[in-house]
């Protein structure tokens, strides 16, 4: 081994003395060429960048920003349309969260899934710990369905102990805010599905009478201090997402006015949890619309509670649709920072872009990147709102998709359209001679051809279709274009490789290698102090 060394030495030696010979004026001209190529002027300041920034680990701050279904596939061709969309090629740019100093990759499989759902991995991320594929905020002792085995099997949340610490707290979603990733940070839940009580089926299952439903937990957070004695909690202070329904009787009397169904509400037990919650808290702003959004005064204002949908909010690119307005996720982030900020004592805020993952499953690439984009906005908006040197900003998704980016399209080519090779005009072809696009997904809904459409829910007004089409006049850049699938299914699936996470501020460079999704909690709290620390 020793002499192995020696001769690496020797060849190492030989190689720096003919790099820097004096007489030898092609390694000089390379070498200056080299200096000033772009790329690798670019490739030195990143490092000269990181080489700069700071180890601190303790943060006043923690935004976890999580893109529903977020997939690295998805980063890249989120990262090249939102450069095409600007006029340039689209490879070489970067999502705003990209440029963060540090990163990773994240293992996603739940206990009992090698795929994962949003529950068990929202959990993780929430607790420091594994649980079970949809089930909230227990560990994996619990059995899905059966309400008895919560009781015991509760796992305290890194937005409890921040509320616990006297920190001021949120939860933003495009999601219903009872949906399993927002609702994982604050929910006690043996199925993700019990969103509100009519969910939980009681009448034929009498021992669920027992549990609490998603809507009303979050409503009713301050019962918190009955499950840890002597703990004082005021509530989440800004609730910001879809989901009306769920806190509204299942009664015309109490529609709002932007409902959309002749009933709104879902609730069977005649409860408005909307009315509770402005009864417990009188400073509070129940806000359902644009206008009551853009009223909110963020120095003044105490707590707010939004829910601008009866179900998910739009999703990016139909927001402009909604009947009464609703803001966008980048100025949802804004403004809860603005209102979070007021506390000295810092904040802790969940931010998640949940429709990222509805546009996969309906299998319109077109609709997820457009979510994508926004929430690298959302992601730039808290950057801006932020000092670097006291928040901590993790970035990161809960699973990935069956989502694939394929062929060999030349530089620039439009990541929505048809694979044209290098040095070619026309599209490539497959073995049967018919064109086929760089975006693809295993499995799904399969093709669909809706023109300007931009809700890729319509897709599932048709059968599933499998297999290859003829698309050689259609444009598959437009919005309502749904792509090919292999595998026939009613709606698209999770995919089970690592996600990325990327990390800016105090604690950020703890993230490296390939880590457990239950670390992210550990990050969260090493940063903030909130628990054994």
């Amino acid at each position: 081994m020793n002499m192995l060394k020696q001769g690496l030495s020797v060849v190492i030696a030989s190689i720096l003395s003919s790099a820097t010979y004096a007489g030898s004026a092609t390694a000089a001209t390379t070498t200056d060429t080299q200096l000033n190529n772009a790329w690798y002027k670019d490739g030195q300041a990143t490092i000269t960048e990181k080489l700069q920034q700071s180890r601190s680990t303790r943060a006043k701050n923690v935004i976890l920003f999580v893109g529903d279904g977020m997939g690295i596939s998805t980063l890249t061709a989120a990262r090249i349309l939102k450069g095409q969309l600007a006029g340039n090629s689209g490879e070489e740019g970067y999502l705003s969260f990209e440029t963060f100093p540090y990163s990773a990759l994240v293992k996603t499989y739940n206990v009992d899934a090698q795929t994962p759902d949003s529950a068990g991995t929202m959990t993780a991320m929430m607790s420091g710990l594994k649980s079970d594929a949809g089930v909230l905020g227990v560990d994996e002792d619990v059995v899905r369905g059966t309400c008895a085995s919560v009781k015991g099997n509760e796992v305290v949340t890194a937005l409890e102990l921040a509320e616990i610490k006297g920190l001021s707290t949120g939860v933003l979603s495009t999601a219903r805010i009872t949906h399993a990733t927002p609702a994982a940070t604050y929910a006690k839940s043996a199925d993700r599905n019990w969103e509100d009580i009519s969910d939980m089926d009681i009448e034929n299952n009498a021992e669920r009478a027992d549990c609490e439903d998603i809507a009303s937990q979050l409503v009713n957070f301050e019962n918190l201090e009955q499950r840890y004695t002597g703990v004082d909690v005021d509530g989440i202070d800004v609730v910001m997402g879809g989901g009306r329904r769920h806190f509204l009787p299942k009664d015309v009397a109490f529609n709002s006015a932007d409902a959309v169904s002749a009933i709104e509400g879902d609730r069977t037990d005649g409860r408005d949890l909307t009315a509770e919650w402005s009864a417990m808290y009188p400073n509070g702003q129940y806000v359902i619309d644009q206008t009551g959004f853009d009223a909110i005064d963020t120095e003044s204002t105490e707590r707010v509670f939004a829910l601008f949908n009866e179900s998910h909010m739009q999703y990016e690119a139909d927001r402009a649709n909604d009947i009464a307005g609703e803001p966008s996720l980048s100025q949802m982030t804004e403004k809860a920072i603005k209102i979070l900020d007021n506390n000295p004592k810092g904040y802790f805020l969940t931010v998640e872009s949940g429709r990222i993952d509805h546009g996969h499953h309906a299998g319109s690439a077109s609709t997820a990147l457009n979510d994508a984009i926004e929430f690298s906005n959302a992601v730039q908006a808290a950057i801006d709102a932020t000092n670097d040197e006291e928040t901590l900003i993790i970035v990161t998704a809960d699973h990935s998709h069956v989502f694939t980016i394929a062929g060999y399209p030349k530089r620039g080519n439009p990541i929505l359209g048809k694979v044209v090779g290098i040095g070619a005009t026309e599209p490539s072809e497959d073995s049967a001679g018919n064109p086929y696009t760089t975006l693809g997904y295993s499995n799904g809904l399969g093709f669909r051809d809706l023109g300007a459409e931009t809700d890729g829910d319509a897709s599932y007004a048709a059968e599933a279709i499998a297999g290859r089409q003829d698309i050689t006049a259609i444009d598959t850049t437009t919005s309502g274009y749904h792509q090919e699938v292999t595998v026939p299914l009613d709606s698209e699936t999770h995919a089970g490789e690592d996600v990325a996470i990327h990390t800016s501020g105090p604690g950020a460079h703890l993230v490296q290698g390939t880590v457990e999704q239950s670390v992210v909690f550990h990050l969260i709290n090493r940063a903030l102090g909130l628990v054994g620390q």
